[in-house]
Formats: C-alpha cells, structure tokens, sequence
C-alpha cells in the first residue's frame, strides 16, 4: 500500500502561483509514476501532469504546458507541482496519484493510477 498526502493548495489572485506538494509513504519502491489531476465542481476529473518516476521524464496536459512543472525528490518520496500564471479556470481540487502497476507510457487517464491523496484545493480569483 501506499498513503499519499498532498498540501500547498490555497487561494490565490489569477497571475500568482501556487506549489502543491504530494508525500508518499508505505511501498514507494514499487510506484512507477506519480501524476496530478484536478477536479472543479461539476465537471469530470482531468489530468495536469505526470512524471517517471525512475528517470523524472515529464507529461502535461495541452491546458497548463508552459505554466506549471511536475518534478519530484526521490529521496523524499515526494512529487512537486509548481504552478504558475494561474487562471480562475485554474480552480479545483487537486489530486496527486501513484501508479504501482509496470509500464512505460505517459498515462493521463485516472484509471491508470492506483493510488489517490485526498485532494487539495486551489482557487484561483479573477
């Protein structure tokens, strides 16, 4: 098993930045990839980001490339997301995930990942 928690979220003015932070505990050794995703209210849960988790290659949804940066410290077991310029379409929860399972694909659907934090929010004001 693997326990995520996520923290950094928060309220923030459109332009700001936010740096959201996932730490993973438990079999860490066997995840794969970390990724985030986010959810507003009403709508499905998209993905942001995901990293490889062995050699840190990167992935990002069409909607936040250039603005935000998924990195992660292996010693820590911890998964960053640094969030810049951000938008009032910005605004969601935010989730950090693992994935356990073996691969080498940049996986950007939910059903991908195996384990999930509890979500973190982040609003952005216009």
């Amino acid at each position: 098993q693997v326990q995520l928690v996520e923290s950094g979220g928060g309220l923030v003015q459109a332009g700001g930045s936010l740096r959201l932070s996932c730490a993973a505990s438990g079999r860490t050794f066997t995840n794969t990839a970390m990724g985030w995703f986010r959810q507003a209210p009403g709508k499905e849960r998209e993905f942001v980001a995901t990293i490889k988790w062995t050699f840190g290659s990167t992935y990002y949804a069409d909607s936040v490339k250039g603005r935000f940066t998924i990195s992660r410290d292996s010693a820590k077991s911890t998964v960053y997301l640094q969030m810049n310029s951000l938008k009032p379409e910005d605004t969601a929860v935010y989730y950090c995930s693992a994935r356990a399972r073996s691969g080498n694909s940049y996986y950007t659907g939910w059903n991908n990942y195996d384990y999930w934090g509890q979500g973190t929010q982040v609003t952005v004001s216009s």
